[in-house]
Parts: C-alpha cells; sequence; structure tokens
C-alpha cells in the first residue's frame, strides 16, 4: 500500500476528513490489531466484526465507503456512500446506545455524551437494558403467537446480541427483516455484520422520509407488503420532533401495511422523574445528530390510535410481558420507557 493510502485508510479508521485529492482506490483494514481494554479511548470505535472498509474514488467527491463480507463463499458489495458523510464529530443516538449496552461500537465523542447523561442519570443503562429485553420479549410474541413472518426495525442502531432476526430466527427460520438506520456508520455495520443470508436486508434511510423507505428497493426485495409485518420503532420516536411530525410518520408506515401487521413501539418519557429534570438530558443531546425529545404517557399512547393493543397494553417496558417474576415497584421508579404492541384491523 502506498503513503496515501495508508494515510488515507488511517484517517478514514479515525474519523478524520478525507484527503483533499484521491487517485488510487483502497481496500483498507478498518479493524486495530486488538480490541481496546475496557475504558480506553480509541480514536475509532473498535468494529469486531467489520471485515472490510472499502474505500472507491469518485469524481469530485472524497470517496465512497462500503462494506465487503463473506457469503455464499464469496465477497458480496454493499451499495456506497460518500465518506464525507459519516460524522464523528458529534454523538450519534445509535452509538450512544451502543455504549449505554456496553458495546465498543462507538466513538469518544459518543462515549462523552454518554458519560454525561449516565452522571445526570445512572439508570439510563437500566433504561437501555429494558428497551432491549423488551425488543426480544415483543420479536418474540410476534413470531409465535401472531404469527408474522415479516419484521421492518426503523432505527436498528449498531447490531449486537439478540437482535431481531436471531430472535425471530430461532421461532420461524423462514422469517425476513429488514433493518433500517440513517447512520452511515450503523449501515457499514450491519452490512458486515447481518446480511450474511438471504432473509435478511439492511437500508440506509431516514425515519424522517417514510415514503423513501416504503419506496427503497431493498424493502420491496425483501418484505412483500400486501402481507401482515411487524413494524418495530423501538427507542427511535423520541428522537422525532414535534416540528418533524412523529404522528404523520407513523400513519404514514402503518397505512402501507395490510390489516393483521403490528406496530412494536418503545418511547423515552420524564413521567418518572421530577418536573424539568428532563432538560439536562435534552441538552446534551442537543449536541448529537438528533435531539431528544421524552413524551409523556398520553402523546406516546397517540401513537397506537386505533391499533388493537395486546395486553397489557402501553406500560414500562419491563411491565410488558416479563418472563420470569414481574418487577417490584422500586424496580420502576426511574425506568423511563414505555412500550406497547398494536395491531392493524381491518378497516383501520
Amino acid at each position: 500500500m502506498i503513503d496515501e493510502d495508508r494515510e488515507w485508510a488511517r484517517r478514514t479508521a479515525a474519523g478524520l476528513p478525507p484527503l483533499a485529492s484521491r487517485s488510487v482506490s483502497v481496500l483498507a483494514l478498518a479493524r486495530r490489531p486488538r480490541p481496546p481494554a475496557r475504558g480506553e479511548d480509541t480514536g475509532a470505535g473498535w468494529c469486531p466484526g467489520l471485515a472490510l472498509i472499502v474505500i472507491f474514488p469518485a469524481a469530485g467527491s472524497g470517496g465512497t465507503l462500503g462494506a465487503a463480507m463473506p457469503a455464499m463463499g464469496k465477497d458480496v458489495m454493499e451499495p456506497g456512500f460518500a465518506a464525507s458523510e459519516i460524522d464523528t464529530s458529534r454523538p450519534h443516538p445509535a452509538r450512544m446506545y451502543d455504549a449505554y449496552l456496553g458495546g465498543r461500537d462507538n466513538y469518544p465523542v459518543d462515549r462523552e455524551a454518554v458519560r454525561e447523561i449516565l452522571r445526570l442519570y445512572p439508570e439510563t443503562r437500566q433504561v437501555a437494558l429494558a428497551n432491549r429485553a423488551f425488543l426480544q420479549r415483543a420479536v418474540r410474541f410476534l413470531a409465535a403467537e401472531a404469527g408474522i413472518r415479516q419484521f421492518l426495525d426503523i432505527g436498528t442502531g449498531i447490531p449486537s446480541a439478540g437482535n431481531v432476526h436471531e430472535v425471530a430466527g430461532q421461532v420461524a427460520p423462514d422469517a425476513r427483516v429488514v433493518y433500517v438506520d440513517n447512520d452511515p456508520i450503523v449501515h457499514v455495520h450491519a452490512s458486515a455484520l447481518l446480511t450474511g443470508t438471504a432473509s435478511t436486508g439492511i437500508v440506509l434511510a431516514d425515519l424522517r422520509d417514510p415514503g423513501a423507505i416504503l419506496a427503497h428497493p431493498g424493502l420491496r426485495a425483501m418484505i412483500d407488503l400486501s402481507r401482515p409485518v411487524a413494524l418495530l420503532l423501538l427507542a427511535i420516536l423520541h428522537f422525532v420532533t414535534e416540528e418533524e411530525d412523529p404522528a404523520q410518520i407513523v400513519a404514514t408506515l402503518l397505512d402501507a401495511l395490510p390489516a393483521g401487521s403490528y406496530l412494536a413501539l418503545s418511547h423515552a418519557t420524564a413521567d418518572f422523574h421530577p418536573p424539568g429534570a428532563a432538560a439536562q438530558a435534552t441538552a446534551v443531546y442537543k449536541n448529537a445528530t438528533a435531539p431528544f425529545v421524552p413524551r409523556p404517557f398520553k402523546q406516546v399512547a397517540a401513537f397506537l390510535d386505533g391499533l388493537e393493543l395486546v395486553e397489557p397494553g402501553l406500560v414500562q417496558a419491563p411491565l410488558w410481558r416479563p418472563d420470569g417474576k414481574r418487577p417490584r415497584p422500586r424496580d420502576l421508579e426511574k425506568i423511563g420507557i414505555y412500550a406497547g404492541l398494536g395491531r392493524k384491523a381491518p378497516g383501520r
């Protein structure tokens, strides 16, 4: 690899701006020679499953990135995107969520924001874990009891153990899953880690443009919109402002799905904290790529209007069909996230 190639690969892996010019394409290993020790800050997140970052020269741009992954004995290339699209200068909710869950696929700016949130709200990690557990219980219900075989997970975040395709596949090996996220780094990780089978796809798109998601060829190739679909909007709508009309976003997505489809929803709330307590968390997220908008019960419940709620309805996430013993009230005191599941009935 020539010196220019080495510098390009180093800057890309470190999340630095691209070089001013580029004449040679590069296949650069994006993983470090060892995973960082817990608590060690590196210039870039450790990417344990990411095989290759592929950098292509593009006329008038800093290059495009894509993921190469082993599948059926050969590499399969996901569509590329501009290197300039990767923003590691500001925290991103998906990478912050990975950090809350103890993951390593995040950047110093994400970890700094997470440390500040945990300083203000130490229970945030428990909230993230409660949301993750709800995802798994909801997907098991959808696959095992509701008979759903198609899943659309918008705002999937950094892949980790117990993802939708893994949980659904344990019940129904024929389940098909499409993951959607708007972070190019998440897209690269997911392309490398999640799309090794014909039943799982990843789409780079934004929840705030539901029409583009529904029309995306990657979704259309995987999901038959004439058959029931489980739409998963988990811990994502609280990053959509009122000006961006989250109710209309949800309505547009549901209108495209047939009767018998389901909406699985979780959403942050400040209902279990003193008045004004959420303001500090909101301030931290002002520096991120998306704002933080916790909502009260009534506003969250409105997203499920017109759907047949699955018992026990909209509740704190740990209370939704818990595995084992029901959580004690003291365990729920500051778990500020609602969760629920609704079925689209004929005529909605």
